[in-house]
């Protein structure tokens, strides 16, 4: 329960940190209206950040974080802070808006308030649930304990309540994207891996299987009606193909892709 709530009663104002910041609500600096934010982004990107979010080069390469509150000062307080991070801030003002945004492949999470005007932020949870490179981080006015454990026990990477100190949100989001990033990595080298399992032959897969399960080249060969040669023949294609360096490696990758030669096939090598 580390996570949950732990921003219960840390409001900082935001004026220490961001040049120009005017007077905060829950913790975040509230601009008040476009010019200001303006001025609030040329004094961050010529004075204190080089790199900052307002750099067409950055923003097209940062991590996009998503913002979902009924709340427009919220919205633009958190699109304030984490473009000054570096970050491409999305806002959304309910959950049917955010859910009619096409996916996105690239590193990012959730920020998503409890309290929504159709489905609330827990309905929306389980939406997109399915999307584990996208974490959710919830923020909400009210600290309720039990909202706070069902959001965690689906998934929650984090929840924090208003207001809460902008270090906490900033560090949840780093570690979210840092996650997020992962998870596609992971994504894409399982997606290299079936395209590879997918140019093999169809002998070159029975082969894999069988071998990736332990059996030896005249074993294989016996079940499948083929000589030792043949087996060695296929096995060398096999390791060529899955890009494979030793048995070790084909036999993770039989394993993330699931193989497994049938009971029937190993009981009448056995």
């Amino acid at each position: 329960m580390q996570n949950v709530l732990s921003g219960i009663g840390s409001a900082v104002s935001l004026g220490r940190h961001i040049p120009g910041a005017v007077p905060t609500r829950g913790g975040l600096p509230v601009a008040r209206g476009r010019d200001v934010r303006v001025d609030l982004f040329n004094r961050r990107t010529h004075g204190l950040r080089a790199d900052s979010a307002m750099s067409p080069t950055a923003s097209q390469d940062s991590p996009t974080v998503f913002i979902v509150d009924d709340d427009v000062s919220v919205r633009e307080s958190l699109e304030l802070l984490f473009s000054f991070e570096g970050w491409r801030p999305e806002l959304f003002a309910s959950a049917r808006e955010f859910l009619a945004r096409p996916r996105t492949l690239t590193p990012s999470c959730l920020v998503l308030d409890v309290s929504l005007p159709d489905l609330n932020g827990l309905d929306l949870q389980k939406l997109v649930a399915d999307r584990t490179d996208m974490p959710v981080i919830f923020i909400t006015g009210h600290g309720d304990i039990p909202v706070a454990v069902r959001a965690m026990k689906a998934g929650a990477f984090e929840f924090l309540t208003k207001p809460f100190d902008h270090e906490v949100l900033l560090g949840a989001v780093r570690q979210a994207v840092e996650r997020s990033r992962a998870a596609l990595g992971s994504q894409a080298e399982g997606l290299a891996l079936r395209d590879r399992y997918a140019s093999l032959t169809p002998r070159e897969r029975e082969v894999m299987a069988l071998v990736a399960s332990g059996l030896l080249n005249k074993q294989v060969g016996f079940r499948l009606g083929i000589s030792e040669i043949t087996v060695k023949a296929h096995r060398g294609r096999v390791m060529q193909k899955m890009e494979a360096d030793s048995l070790a490696d084909l036999v993770k990758a039989a394993e993330r892709l699931r193989l497994a030669p049938e009971k029937a096939l190993l009981s009448q090598v056995a």
